[in-house]
């Protein structure tokens, strides 16, 4: 076994959770008057944390209105985080058979912290040992604090673990931790945009993605 310890990213990559953003947003849009954005308006800009989605689809703007946009929609999307958000097919069995291969397995995502943990309770209790959002004194990804800091929680070294993600942020907070990163192509980014970004093990689908990890590759 090669591995003992896989990181996942959350969003995009084992839980399905983009239309509750895009509804969190656009209900954070219309409180102010903005124009509302699609789907496929939001998924180049998700990866990076609330701040920078918020910073890049905002009309022009001060920082101080981009806070009182954020201080708005946080609390907003924690409570509605799960309303239609859930695991990607396939991933909870996956999830469970590399448990029981005696695997670490944590979620690492800059979404919210308070969004993160009902979520990684109601899906991933039984199977996630660490689940980390975006909070105080963590660096966001692409820095890799929360990669070290789940390595040193699990107690595993870095050169025993992967990354997994679905986008360029993703790619370079395995490259900034010294790890291999696994890139699924269901999330947020086609195979093409993985690839441009330096993506050199690409994936479509949990089994294919469980059948690397335990490949000798």
């Amino acid at each position: 076994m090669k591995y003992d310890a896989i990181f996942f990213d959350l969003d995009g990559t084992v839980v399905d959770s983009l239309q509750d953003i895009v509804d969190a947003v656009n209900h954070t849009m219309d409180h102010f008057g903005l124009p509302r954005r699609s789907p496929e308006q939001l998924k180049p800009h998700l990866g990076w944390g609330v701040g920078h989605l918020m910073r890049t689809i905002l009309p022009e703007h001060t920082q101080a209105q981009v806070d009182e946009v954020l201080a708005y929609y946080r609390p907003y999307y924690a409570i509605h985080a799960g309303d239609r958000s859930r695991p990607f097919d396939g991933i909870i069995p996956m999830l469970e058979r590399l448990k029981g291969e005696g695997m670490a397995l944590a979620i690492l995502s800059n979404k919210p912290d308070a969004a993160v943990q009902p979520l990684a309770e109601r899906y991933f209790a039984d199977v996630v040992r660490l689940a980390v959002g975006e909070r105080e004194n963590v660096r966001r990804k692409p820095c890799p604090d929360m990669v070290a800091a789940a390595a040193d929680w699990l107690n595993v070294p870095l050169n025993r673990c992967l990354y997994v993600g679905d986008t360029e942020v993703d790619i370079d907070t395995a490259k900034n931790a010294g790890i291999e990163c696994a890139c699924v192509t269901w999330g947020f980014r086609t195979r093409e945009q993985l690839k441009k970004a330096g993506a050199t093990i690409i994936v479509d689908t949990p089994e294919e993605l469980e059948g690397y990890i335990n490949s000798d590759l």
